[in-house]
């Protein structure tokens, strides 16, 4: 991809909010993962005892790490399945220990990963959730800044998604593919990102001229990777993105 990026958004310190309900997590395990072209990469699993809908989570540019996994496990909660991936298999190899250490050097990996390779790994987390759950679970994707920009790029692929949720992605991961998107896509905007407000709403209008529907939710004032707990005074947009996400799935479940 050759893009330099100077930001990261979550790390070790981070805790994503909590979800609003508070089901029992049935399982949970650190794996690995096969794609079909035979690339072996760390994930997380949790899940709730008879989940109704699948997640795919795909981190920020430090691949999988510990948010991701708390991230997991609070969907989970929330009476879902989720498998967060770690996209940095065939340049990187698997993580040690299943997480990418803070001190990851994590650019030149980035660079190294393609939309194939990551539409290949979410293959495979989607494998694996269908196989634990059913052939007939209905999964969508949830990405964040790297991953946000993977999941809105996804509304365009072959992907069996019911839906694409990204928050405070960068447009350029999305590029000429947004001009085929096609899957509901969900779009969580901070209003004070290093990417400004107005391209990613452009490239919502791009998206919705292929054809997908394309809801945009601006949190005013809201900074980059508000979606942590420590930020108490983004709660309520933390809340919001919740309950948004939450409808969605309930609307798949029924």
């Amino acid at each position: 991809m050759n893009r330099t990026i100077q930001h990261m958004c979550h790390d070790d310190r981070s805790q994503p909010p909590a979800s609003p309900r508070s089901e029992t997590i049935a399982e949970t395990r650190k794996l690995t993962l096969t794609s079909s072209d035979g690339n072996e990469f760390s994930a997380f699993y949790a899940s709730a005892e008879a989940p109704k809908v699948g997640v795919v989570i795909l981190p920020d540019v430090r691949g999988l790490h510990p948010y991701y996994g708390s991230l997991a496990e609070r969907f989970a909660e929330a009476g879902l399945t989720a498998v967060a991936i770690d996209y940095f298999g065939r340049s990187a190899g698997l993580a040690e220990n299943g997480w990418r250490a803070e001190d990851f050097d994590w650019q030149p990996h980035v660079n190294a990963a393609t939309p194939a390779g990551v539409n290949l790994d979410s293959q495979a987390a989607i494998d694996y959730m269908r196989a634990a759950h059913g052939e007939q679970l209905p999964i969508i994707s949830v990405g964040f800044c790297f991953g946000g920009g993977q999941a809105w790029r996804q509304s365009s692929s072959d992907l069996d998604l019911e839906a694409v949720v990204g928050f405070y992605g960068r447009p350029d991961f999305v590029g000429r593919s947004a001009k085929h998107a096609k899957k509901l896509t969900y779009m969580f905007l901070a209003g004070e990102d290093f990417t400004p407000v107005e391209d990613q709403l452009a490239l919502a209008e791009v998206m919705r001229s292929g054809g997908a529907e394309v809801i945009t939710v601006v949190y005013d004032g809201a900074p980059h990777s508000f979606f942590d707990r420590a930020f108490d005074e983004w709660a309520e947009a933390s809340a919001d993105a919740w309950k948004r996400i939450l409808d969605l799935t309930d609307s798949l479940s029924q």
